[in-house]
């Protein structure tokens, strides 16, 4: 029995592997029990699926971890490939991947000009770390984000040695030299680490590298930031580090551009001119022009967006703004990653994200290894090795004659030319096709057969290969080869429940291996000549189980070679725990209703059988049907324990805003907020109202757990602080005549009176007699239970009545709401107006209400009505 080792764990990290010898520096697979000196580096493959010429390679890189912080390089590494592996189209895509970390030892710890960090300017740029990764402006600007390759060290003189042709593998003393700029140095470390495991020639690593080469530097900050390109950047150790990964690898795979409003982060961007912009994900057009032109993203109008709402035009209910001007400008969806990270592709940029990446960046073509093309033995066995979507397989078609010619065989990975008895010169052709276009996953619906970046549809090389040989007059000459699996799915992670399991095999010139399949140890039928399995097609039962594959030569009984995975078909969950609500609705006790908003902390879990140490679990969620978030815990808020916060406008974090309830989305550009109904977007409407908010996790599987869900609602207002408090039993009746009194837990077993001017708040109590108030400031009455009849009048500020129950008459005349501060004002301009707030409450008599200011509002949070509704109340 053998494994194939297509991956590693987390914890194998440490393990050192595919060093590659240098001076001062161990030799490949030796272990590293501590990290030599300030400079040297390690090759770990954290996932091998392919040949590296026959697959994109990621090259992930720690720059300003000293050899004490490697622990903590491999944490964020972990977590931010974790979440990469959770997105589309990463995680259908993942085994067309090759992913390398490169390990070098910082001399400094951190990353220079962190405007974050608390040190003296001198200090702050002063840092040597491998990379010379460094905020540019971070001396000068507080909400500087772009992390780039930076200059030689300040205070150097002379040139790096050795540049522009410098002599590879490196010379010792190179390494930290403080002549050389970042790229320099990235340059050195890759052509004398990373071009020996990749299989490549010294030197290669200049400019850009080759086109199937992605890095991607992680440096040793908290402080959010990160750059595109080919050689993408991203913070560490911030809670959005992974997003911004992704976020970047859409500019370098998927030639996505931003869709920011804004160049400086603080104001808006000015408009676009009145050209057509040259992004393919940007428009002047309505939807209606676009479908008249069948340009741009006319096929995708009018779908459900994968990052939430419709996908539109240049229309009056289109996403305006974006390519960093704030208006005058349109893109496909509100907020896809591209907008604001933590959201999904949408489906326009997923297209071009699923066509990079299949056809190997700008190679433009789908791997695909075969049979020698020429004449072949007349009964002897094509083979073909394809790339393995994990969710789907590909499709494969022969035929006899040519592309257009009878279907030999479907669904197969090799063909027996013997059992066909085809003529000599007849033509065998087969296609595989990998089935993303309309009528299979639906994710490409370009159907060109062109091959670029930005017009690569699913009849190109991108998504078909095509093979063809002529059948000869000779007879395959008996092979000897031994029955072999030489690649699968990989063994050392476990396979999701629903995974395509695949293997590849050594091939016969003249017979086909057999491949059998076990699953706990009883045969499991499979497709084509055995080669792949389609767990999803088993209805497999919840937990653990055990796959095997073994191939077998059936002219050798006896010659046989095993794979073995462990299937993970146990759902991760992501239980959640709630801030503290006001009160909950009398009728449904999981629906809190709140001031101003609540906190969610997200408890992602998974069972890790399988598993070596605690690979990190993804958390999701999503707001009122509008598109999966990452959960992150809260920007700027330590990990991994910090709750994500909701608020009716959001919270300001270094000019963007998140958390958001209102219009727009969760996550805004802070500026927005202000915006008008004559802005784009506008007008900003604060989320006071009812939200249902669902919750999933993503294991390192792949496995997506069933989400859940709960609703809870904002109403306006704020607690009133208190200047009297009483608790705990009261006699008799309670007369409130200035100030505020506050009942806090307390049981009333009289009549309480509130004189004008005077304000009351009822909380978690009872109040066995009646409620009377005329002319008082403020009424809050919070999860309480009031026994008796209620009546107010003339209230100045406002009445508001929460998850209570009130079991006598209710009568409401004459009150008022004064607005506390600008966003409820805001709410009343461009939301709607609101007198007294009933939400959730239940009320057994009769209900009065008249002569309010505004009308009676629910906020969406029903009350249950056993009496009489009259007036204002009616429609409750």
């Amino acid at each position: 029995m053998k494994k194939i080792v297509a991956a590693l764990a987390p914890t194998a990290l440490a393990a050192g592997l595919l060093t590659v010898p240098m001076a001062g520096v161990p030799s490949a697979n030796e272990a590293l029990p501590q990290w030599p000196e300030v400079g040297s580096a390690r090759v770990v493959p954290l996932q091998e699926t392919g040949a590296p010429s026959e697959r994109l390679n990621l090259i992930v890189i720690c720059d300003g971890y000293t050899a004490d912080q490697m622990d903590r390089c491999e944490e964020d590494v972990d977590r931010n490939q974790a979440i990469q592996w959770g997105v589309e189209p990463f995680r259908t895509y993942r085994d067309y991947i090759n992913v390398y970390l490169l390990q070098i030892v910082s001399q400094d710890s951190g990353v220079r000009r962190d405007p974050e960090e608390d040190a003296s300017d001198q200090v702050k740029d002063g840092k040597n770390t491998p990379l010379r990764l460094w905020y540019s402006d971070g001396l000068t600007n507080p909400l500087a984000r772009g992390i780039t390759y930076g200059p030689a060290l300040a205070g150097a003189t002379g040139s790096c040695p050795g540049h522009p042709n410098p002599a590879y593998p490196l010379a010792p003393g190179i390494l930290g030299d403080p002549r050389c700029s970042g790229n320099q140095q990235r340059q050195m470390y890759l052509n004398s680490y990373v071009a020996p495991v990749l299989g490549l020639a010294p030197g290669v690593f200049t400019g850009q590298g080759p086109q199937n080469v992605q890095t991607l530097a992680i440096s040793n900050t908290f402080t959010y930031g990160g750059i595109g390109g080919r050689d993408a950047t991203a913070s560490g150790g911030s809670p959005q580090s992974p997003l911004i990964s992704l976020h970047e690898l859409g500019h370098s795979l998927g030639t996505l551009a931003d869709e920011y409003p804004y160049s400086n982060r603080p104001t808006p961007g000015p408009p676009h001119g009145n050209n057509e912009p040259s992004s393919f994900h940007h428009t002047r057009q309505t939807s209606e022009q676009m479908v008249a032109n069948q340009h741009k993203w006319w096929r995708w109008l009018g779908e459900e967006s994968l990052s939430g709402g419709p996908i539109r035009g240049a229309d009056p209910d289109g996403y305006e703004s974006g390519t960093y001007n704030g208006s005058n400008v349109w893109r496909p969806s509100s907020h896809s990653m591209m907008r604001w990270i933590g959201f999904y592709f949408d489906q326009v940029g997923l297209e071009h994200m699923v066509a990079r990446i299949t056809g190997q960046r700008d190679k433009g073509q789908m791997s695909l290894l075969s049979t020698p093309a020429g004449t072949v033995a007349r009964d002897g066995v094509l083979w073909l090795q394809t790339p393995h979507p994990r969710f789907h397989d590909l499709q494969v078609t022969w035929r006899s004659g040519g592309p257009a010619g009878p279907v030999l065989a479907t669904g197969t990975r090799h063909l027996d030319l013997g059992a066909l008895g085809l003529e000599p010169g007849t033509t065998v052709h087969v296609e595989v096709r990998d089935p993303v276009g309309p009528d299979g996953i639906d994710w490409v619906r370009n159907p060109s057969t062109a091959t670029s970046a930005t017009n690569s549809g699913y009849n190109g090389a991108r998504f078909v290969q095509t093979r063809s040989w002529t059948v000869g007059s000779d007879p395959a000459a008996a092979d000897t080869v031994a029955p072999e699996i030489t690649g699968s799915s990989p063994t050392v992670r476990p396979v999701a429940g629903d995974e395509v399991v695949y293997v590849e095999t050594s091939h016969a010139a003249d017979r086909v291996f057999g491949v059998a399949w076990t699953l706990n140890g009883a045969a499991v039928p499979s497709s084509g000549d055995g080669r792949v399995l389609d767990l999803g097609s088993l209805d497999l039962p919840a937990g653990t189980h055990e796959l095997t594959a073994t191939v077998t030569d059936p002219a050798a009984p006896g010659a046989s070679d095993t794979v073995t995975w462990t299937v993970d078909n146990a759902m991760p969950t992501a239980p959640r725990t709630l801030s503290e609500p006001l009160a909950t609705m009398t009728s449904d006790d999981g629906h809190g209703i709140y001031f101003d908003g609540w906190d969610m902390l997200l408890t992602p879990q998974d069972d890790r059988t399988g598993w070596d140490g605690e690979p990190y679990v993804v958390g999701e969620l999503r707001l009122n049907g509008d598109g999966w978030f990452n959960y992150f815990g809260f920007p700027e808020k330590p990990m991994p324990v910090s709750p994500f916060e909701f608020r009716h406008s959001g919270q300001d974090v270094k000019a963007l805003t998140y958390g958001n309830l209102g219009t727009g989305g969760l996550s805004k550009a802070t500026f927005e907020q202000s915006y008008g109904p004559d802005d784009p977007n506008g007008p900003f409407v604060p989320g006071y109202g009812t939200h249902t908010v669902e919750h999933r996790a993503v294991d390192p599987a792949g496995n997506i757990g069933a989400a859940e869900s709960y609703t809870a609602t904002v109403v306006p207002g704020a607690e009133l602080e208190c200047t009297q408090t009483i608790t705990g039993p009261r006699a008799g009746s309670l007369l409130v005549t200035s100030g505020v009194t506050c009942l806090d837990g307390a049981t009333v077993a009289g009549t309480v009176t509130v004189r004008n001017g005077a304000s009351l708040v009822v909380k978690d109590s009872t109040v066995a007699g009646s409620l009377l108030a005329d002319g008082a400031g403020e009424i809050q009455v919070l999860g309480s239970t009031l026994a008796g009849q209620v009546r107010i009048g003339d209230t100045v500020e406002g009445v508001t009545a929460v998850g209570s129950s009130f079991r006598g008459s209710v009568a409401l005349t004459g009150n008022g709401r004064v607005p506390g501060n600008a966003s409820e004002e805001r709410y009343t301009q461009y939301g709607e107006a609101y007198g007294p707030i009933l939400a959730g409450n239940s009320f057994a008599g009769r209900l009065t209400c008249s002569g309010s200011s505004a009308p009676v509002r629910d906020f969406g949070a029903d009350n249950e009505i056993r009496g009489t509704a009259t007036g204002e109340c009616s429609g409750l």
